[in-house]
């Protein structure tokens, strides 16, 4: 296997794409807008070595059609999950904010504007 990578698809990849780069200091790898400006039909970035790519979604999401993308930084990686939060939360569902829980000493779990649920922890 070459790569994997976590694909998502958003009714407005832009500003999802643009909230990731920014919650998680991810390097851009590629855009491909689509032709009509109405988002992006392929976008990546490298965040933390993790490849998260992201599409304007044509149609509703289906029920049933549901991820939690992890993201476990390792000791030490605290100020690295709350600064994800903090970006993150904007509009988003906060399961939980940063806490300690009984597998780390900092973990949260939130589904973003755009209806991502993300679980970061150290």
């Amino acid at each position: 296997m070459k790569r994997s990578m976590m694909q998502v698809f958003v009714k407005g990849s832009s500003e999802a794409f643009e909230l990731y780069r920014q919650a998680f200091d991810a390097e851009v790898l590629c855009e491909y807008p689509h032709e009509n400006g109405n988002g992006y039909m392929h976008a990546e970035l490298n965040a933390y070595g993790q490849v998260i790519a992201v599409s304007e979604i044509a149609e509703e999401a289906r029920s049933g059609n549901t991820m939690m993308f992890c993201f476990e930084f390792g000791e030490g990686g605290a100020n690295l999950v709350k600064k994800a939060y903090e970006v993150l939360k904007c509009g988003a569902k906060i399961e939980n904010p940063p806490r300690k829980c009984e597998y780390s000493p900092c973990q949260c779990v939130l589904t973003d504007r755009f209806g991502v649920t993300w679980c970061l922890f150290e």
